[in-house]
């Protein structure tokens, strides 16, 4: 098999699997729980790598075949800013409860990973590739690599920090009886980034664009404060 037709041959799988990963989410509406868990960051994933397995296929070699989607990635998260726009004269208002809401839950979604992760005898790599596990993908990657991490490790637990922000999420924010869409976006957007955020348009325009403000703003100051609290602290 050609190298071309096996890259052809990758990208196709992708657009399959997700193609019937959301056909299996939009089956389930209306069984918000079954459907939650349908997500298709949680199926799909799921489909291609039974796929890959069986076929023998490495990572490496899907990844590099899936290329365009990782550029896409970056380019998606840059649009977000258009929903933000529309919306800002409702968050200019809220400029300091978002502050607060920003700072508390930024540090602790990284503090809580790490102390976590410390206790069960995670090396100091692995703590520092856990660091920014609470960023969109575009920026942890960039992130992990400049402190010293491993990426791969960093864009896997970046992947299933927000699919399981994404899942759970709406359940925890309904067993709690929040029901108004910029807080749910706000701390969907802090927690699951950019999986959270996707999550969050499907309740609402506001509600979405109140998650593109917590991605964005948890990513700029993990990306500001984070390399020099490394050094800080491994210094």
């Amino acid at each position: 098999m050609t190298a071309w037709l096996a890259t052809t041959l990758l990208l196709v799988l992708t657009f399959a699997a997700f193609a019937a990963a959301l056909w299996l989410y939009r089956l389930n509406r209306g069984r918000p729980t079954l459907q939650a868990l349908m997500h298709p960051l949680v199926t799909g994933p799921l489909m291609v790598s039974g796929i890959l397995v069986a076929s023998h296929i490495d990572y490496d070699q899907y990844r590099e075949a899936n290329q365009l989607f990782f550029f896409l990635l970056g380019t998606t998260t840059v649009a977000l800013a258009i929903p933000l726009h529309q919306q800002f004269h409702h968050i200019s208002r809220l400029f300091r409860p978002l502050i607060i809401t920003l700072i508390f839950g930024a540090s602790f979604a990284v503090a809580s990973a790490l102390v976590i992760a410390w206790l069960l005898g995670g090396s100091i790599e692995t703590l520092i590739s856990l660091a920014p596990k609470s960023v969109t993908t575009p920026i942890a990657l960039g992130l992990s690599e400049k402190i010293g991490g491993l990426p791969a490790l960093t864009a896997g637990v970046v992947v299933f920090t927000g699919v399981v922000g994404a899942v759970l999420g709406p359940l925890i924010f309904r067993w709690l009886g929040i029901t108004d869409d910029r807080i749910i976006g706000f701390v969907t957007g802090i927690c699951a980034h950019g999986v959270g955020t996707t999550r969050a348009f499907e309740i609402s325009a506001r509600c979405g664009a109140f998650a593109s403000l917590g991605l964005g703003m948890t990513g700029a100051l993990t990306a500001f404060s984070l390399p020099w609290l490394v050094i800080f602290f491994l210094d």
